[in-house]
């Protein structure tokens, strides 16, 4: 068994780092300072805690393993590189000494490709590769959006009115038992936990950001027939069929304009955080909603991270739903959600008043009014006429006996989904709204900056494995580090 956690093993590795890179590289200047930077940030990034949350993952008989701890900083090294390919890395390792040092390995003595995917074996909790089995009948594919660039058309109200009831009334398992558990505390408490000390997140009152993205991961749905029907004479049949991902299908990828086989990742990001952050990733089949999806994702998140104090949401029109409005109010949470445009149509108000497409009220001489302030005591907003000022109401045909003029109040618990505090026509609200972009931004990040679909996987193992340690390494690309000239100063005694 490896040595536990103990709180000299970081600066054992930090000493490791000093003492063999100076034999190696006698001097330093000869080394890019965009290499040095890596370097920095993984001499800074403290990976003890890794032995002790894969400790009952380990036997305590037989060979002594590779340092897990050295195992998941070479990974992430290699996705640091751009490194698609295990059996690449392995080379590099042992062509490269800097890679092996900063690994925390002695140049010569690299583990191998089998030892990589035995660590990653221990990273899941699970003794199979994927959550479902290989044997399923194939789906038929979901339908392609209307137009160009539109996503698959939304499901229906009643389909996310019942999965929040479900989940209010099912509380979702821990990460306990989860077969994604073991990666996710990783990231938890040596990550996640540490852009929160360093006061890059604010859990007490987190704006989250979420958004759906595909995933590709081959070219088609990979499956094959085991049963006898062909011999039969029968070509089409709906027997099952052995799915070499089985938690993959087809899905409908709306920015590409194509069906694609793969998953839909839906990420929950810090929209207040100026590093985009990611905080929560679920990978689900390809042809699921991003509704269903954002639900699926937000309620698991609630479970695993029950210290999250979510105060705004901020969600695309895809998640335009009454219920989920609903459910925002109950929590005091604040949703800022684009509306739908085929959810259009304007309401009568009160029986008086009609409401535009946004939430804003129309006079009876159809001109929108204007906005008067807020109540958040009463949770309203306050509306007067269009033809008002300072000094009252100057309409040809006041709808009001008031000099001030027609005053009108949309409260929120009337139609949640169209009266929003701050109202959708302000400015407020469009500036706050501005932030969801953040969760494109992390996509974006992890789909082409750490080339997320390039990991040629077969199994949810794998993708979970190489998605978490991609949102790691988004974490410690957040953490600040001293300047190259600094650290070879005060670390390696060396003046440029």
């Amino acid at each position: 068994m490896f040595p536990l956690y103990s709180p000299d093993s970081h600066k054992q590795y930090q000493d490791f780092i000093i003492t063999n890179l100076l034999d190696y590289y006698p001097d330093p200047f000869q080394i890019p300072r965009k290499t040095w930077k890596t370097i920095i940030e993984f001499w800074q990034l403290d990976l003890s805690e890794t032995p002790n949350i894969l400790m009952e993952t380990y036997s305590k008989h037989g060979p002594m393993p590779r340092d897990p701890s050295s195992m998941l900083r070479s990974y992430l090294l290699s996705l640091k590189l751009k490194v698609t390919s295990i059996t690449d890395w392995c080379a590099r390792l042992k062509e490269c000494p800097l890679y092996a040092l900063i690994s925390g390995f002695y140049p010569g003595n690299t583990p191998g490709i089998g030892t990589f995917y035995d660590f990653f074996n221990h990273l899941w909790n699970s003794d199979q590769d994927n959550f479902t089995g290989n044997m399923k009948q194939s789906r038929p594919k979901p339908p392609r959006g209307r137009k160009q660039g539109e996503k698959t058309p939304n499901i229906n109200a009643t389909a996310s009115h019942n999965y929040i009831q479900f989940f209010e009334k099912h509380k979702l398992p821990d990460d306990t038992n989860s077969p994604v558990g073991f990666i996710y505390r990783l990231y938890k408490h040596q990550f996640f936990d540490v852009s929160v000390e360093k006061g890059l997140l604010n859990p007490d009152a987190i704006s989250l950001a979420g958004d759906g993205t595909p995933i590709r991961t081959s070219a088609r749905n990979r499956t094959k027939k085991v049963c006898n029907c062909s011999k039969q004479g029968i070509k089409k049949c709906n027997c099952s069929k052995w799915h070499s991902q089985p938690d993959c299908n087809i899905g409908w990828d709306s920015s590409r304009e194509c069906y694609f086989s793969g998953y839909h990742l839906y990420m929950y990001v810090a929209a207040d955080s100026q590093n985009d952050l990611p905080v929560f990733p679920m990978l689900e089949r390809a042809s699921t909603h991003d509704m269903l999806s954002s639900l699926h994702t937000f309620f698991t998140m609630k479970s695993w991270m029950p210290e999250l104090t979510v105060h705004k949401l901020l969600l695309d029109s895809a998640h335009d739903s009454d219920a989920l409005y609903r459910y925002c109010l109950k929590e005091n949470i604040q949703p800022f959600i684009d509306l739908n445009k085929r959810h259009s149509g304007n309401l009568i108000y009160k029986e008086t008043f009609k409401v535009g497409n946004d939430g804003v009220p129309v006079c009876k001489l159809g001109l929108r009014m204007k906005p008067d302030g807020k109540e958040p005591n009463r949770n309203r907003c306050k509306w007067r006429c269009p033809k008002s000022n300072k000094n009252g109401c100057y309409c040809e045909t006041p709808c009001s006996d008031s000099p001030y003029g027609r005053v009108v109040h949309t409260s929120v618990k009337d139609n949640p989904r169209l009266f929003n505090i701050p109202p959708r026509d302000s400015n407020e609200w469009d500036q706050e709204y501005a932030k969801r972009t953040s969760v494109e931004r992390s996509n974006k990040r992890e789909k082409e900056d750490y080339k997320l679909e390039d990991g040629k996987h077969r199994s949810t193992k794998m993708w979970y494995c190489r998605l978490y340690s991609i949102m790691m390494l988004q974490h410690l690309d957040a953490w600040e580090t001293p300047p190259l000239e600094e650290f070879l100063h005060s670390v390696l005694s060396f003046t440029a």
